[in-house]
């Protein structure tokens, strides 16, 4: 595969779902276009010029002659258009305007460098008129204004001004969580433009959009939010140092639970195609290799197994499908059990796997959570201090008290880090089986207790002078 956006000027748009007839935008959008607001009593009440109305009455007319019209005055076209839209009230009206703008650019790409042009030539924002319409009331005009921007941010050879990409990008973010938002299709259109372009990706890292399309991915959505929002999430791992950085945000564990779940082809084939990318992007084959054992933690094999027995038209899904499938077979292979360890660690989704309750495991590996900073005790005290799942928990508590069984010094870590309290608050879980694994890991705390005490008193009794009584370790 080449670069993203060469991909994606080789697909249609039906093909990549960027245009769905039936989202409420565009349903809205065909109602619009059919009630024109009448021009001539817009110019005779002089709330627009004589030369606004002759500009606006050309563009109003069939597709042929408006293509003429525009092509003889595109500046001409551009300077009434955005006037209009500042200086003109009505809801209707601007919903027409916005409408009639979508229209002309999305029959012709080009047509956004118009706008570019003449913002340019009088030293004036592109942006400003379509950003300003997004503190709207009217939900019409806000998502309409929204798409312009996109295209206009997507389609011509000026990108936005850094203030401006910070703001929309964070909109749109904003617009993501919105509960029951009839308009998350567009929102979620807009992202899957805006995401194409490098430059923007980065832009929307940094108002957290990564961490928010996963929030929104582990909830229930229907399968079209599902499809567009797994798309950015495919556009972004175009980028090796995102892709690097993309399983921090818990991706693979939710999407391996989406695939496991969902029906739908083309939600199937976009999720491998994410897969795909993190283990072939990666410029750092060790991030490839953890991707690997994260998919293989979270039961990829299995559905890949199921979807090898069904037929698909998509040849993309069957060399997804086969190139997957390869690459975790092989890493299966070089896995080692501290590997699969540290990832299921990391994936917070902890469950009895062997690996747990093997002695020879913590004898051999036990120090190992100690490296680069104690990351895999610090993830395993965060997840006592915040899951909500009794296995997790147990599991949890269990890891805590084999790490101070097995480390000499791992009872003083576990306290700095925070893990000892958190256990023994888990004495009075609700569970009985988190209060059983709370109770064994206190036991490994205090049994080091005393066996440190132990030896101290060892020491002591020997540096006592001969004739004196021994220190008891009675208490």
């Amino acid at each position: 595969m080449t670069d993203v956006q060469d991909i994606m000027s080789s697909l249609p748009d039906d093909k990549i779902d960027m245009i769905a007839a039936t989202s409420v935008l565009q349903q809205q959008a065909g109602d619009i276009r059919q009630t024109k607001p009448n021009w001539y009593s817009y110019m005779q009440s002089q709330m627009i010029s004589q030369e606004d109305y002759a500009c606006v009455s050309s563009l109003d007319k069939d597709k042929k002659a408006q293509a003429q019209y525009l092509q003889e005055n595109a500046s001409q076209c551009a300077k009434t258009l955005l006037n209009m839209l500042s200086h003109v009230s009505k809801d209707q009206t601007i919903q027409y305007i916005l409408v009639l703008i979508d229209d002309l650019l999305q029959e012709d790409r080009t047509r956004v460098q118009i706008f570019h042009d003449y913002a340019n030539k009088k030293k004036e924002s592109v942006w400003a008129p379509f950003l300003n319409l997004l503190n709207r009331q009217d939900g019409f005009i806000v998502n309409m204004a929204s798409r312009v921007v996109g295209k206009l941010a997507c389609w011509g050879q000026e990108q936005m001004p850094k203030s401006d990409l910070h703001f929309y990008l964070q909109w749109l973010k904003d617009q993501l969580t919105v509960a029951n938002n009839e308009y998350i299709q567009s929102v979620g259109r807009c992202l899957q433009m805006m995401l194409r372009v490098d430059e923007y990706r980065f832009a929307f890292v940094t108002v957290d959009g990564i961490s928010t399309l996963i929030s929104i991915l582990s909830s229930r959505v229907n399968f079209q939010v599902q499809y567009q929002l797994v798309f950015c999430l495919w556009v972004l791992t175009f980028n090796p140092l995102l892709a690097e950085k993309m399983n921090k945000f818990n991706v693979i564990p939710i999407l391996a639970d989406i695939l496991s779940d969902c029906a739908k082809e083309k939600v199937t084939r976009i999720i491998l195609a994410v897969f795909r990318n993190l283990i072939e992007k990666p410029e750092d084959s060790q991030v490839a290799k953890e991707h690997c054992i994260a998919m293989v933690q979270c039961k990829v094999m299995k559905q890949l197994t199921i979807l090898e027995q069904r037929r698909f038209d998509d040849e993309d899904i069957t060399g997804d499908v086969e190139f997957l499938t390869e690459k975790l077979q092989n890493s299966v292979q070089d896995l080692s059990s501290f590997d699969e360890y540290a990832t299921e660690v990391k994936s917070a989704r902890l469950e009895w796997s062997p690996v747990h309750k093997s002695a020879k495991f913590w004898r051999e590996n036990a120090q190992r959570l100690n490296e680069k900073q104690y990351e895999l005790l610090r993830i395993l005290v965060h997840l006592l201090e915040t899951s909500k799942d009794p296995l997790v928990l147990s599991v949890a508590s269990y890891d805590i008290g084999e790490y101070v069984r097995h480390y000499p010094r791992g009872k003083h870590v576990i306290e700095q880090l925070g893990g000892k309290q958190l256990v023994m608050q888990l004495l009075a879980h609700e569970d009985p089986n988190v209060r059983y694994e709370a109770l064994l890991a206190v036991q490994k705390l205090m049994v080091h207790n005393w066996e440190y005490l132990g030896k101290q008193l060892e020491k002591e009794n020997e540096k006592a002078p001969q004739g004196s009584a021994p220190i008891s370790g009675k208490a």
